[in-house]
């Protein structure tokens, strides 16, 4: 099943990454949506951020993402205001997984199918990054990571070659670019555009907001 679901996701069509540097994370995403071979959008947001503390990045079906940030906000939300303690990036991260496990576990006609990376700033001030499977299963990640976005096989390899332990935030701001450029280049259902958001003990910033437009150019003989 597990392995079905990760087709199906792969299959969806986007590109989403999160780095985790040393002074912060790094998160970025294309802005192309397809439905099949058709470019159904150029212009929607995969990059969300949930509220002051958290952003996640969403590979799946449009609407199965869109229901999900609506429920994951206001799940957030109402935690807060039960225990009058600002959830944990670990505990957000683990509501997500909670909610992709129990929705793809239910029986439905067209299921739930959406990957989700997870990055934010701990009451603690401190960063991190979890990517969540659309099975459900929440890790923590150390490195950098791509879900399973169909750009996901260009982008891990740009960044295996390109991250290091050291990486700064701005250092990962381009690594993001670049990954995603790479990305854009290779896999059809990814382009458009790039959005790029550092979370630091600053906040959650917006640093990119790039539109991709289509040139040509005369070839030289």
């Amino acid at each position: 099943m597990d392995n079905e679901l990760k087709s199906s996701v792969l299959k969806t069509g986007t590109s989403i990454v999160g780095i985790v540097c040393k002074d912060g994370v790094v998160m970025a995403a294309d802005r192309k949506a397809t439905a099949g071979s058709i470019v159904i959008s150029k212009n929607t947001k995969k990059l969300i951020p949930i509220n002051n503390y958290l952003a996640v990045a969403i590979a799946g079906n449009a609407s199965d993402a869109e229901m999900l940030i609506k429920i994951i906000r206001a799940e957030l939300k109402l935690k807060q205001l039960r225990t009058r303690i600002r959830p944990t990036i670990k505990e957000a991260a683990n509501l997500i997984g909670s909610i992709s496990y129990h929705s793809i576990r239910q029986f439905k006609t067209i299921p739930t199918i959406v990957g989700t990376l997870a990055g934010g700033i701990n009451p603690d001030g401190t960063t991190e990054l979890f990517t969540i499977e659309p099975a459900g299963g929440a890790y923590k990640v150390d490195d950098y990571d791509a879900n399973f976005s169909s750009g996901m096989p260009f982008i891990l390899g740009f960044l295996e070659r390109n991250w290091k332990k050291s990486t700064s935030v701005k250092e990962g701001i381009e690594l993001a670019i670049e990954a995603l450029k790479s990305s854009t280049q290779r896999d059809t259902a990814s382009g458009h555009g790039i959005d790029v958001f550092t979370i630091t003990k600053d906040g959650i910033i917006q640093v990119v907001e790039h539109e991709i437009e289509p040139t040509y150019k005369e070839r030289k003989k």
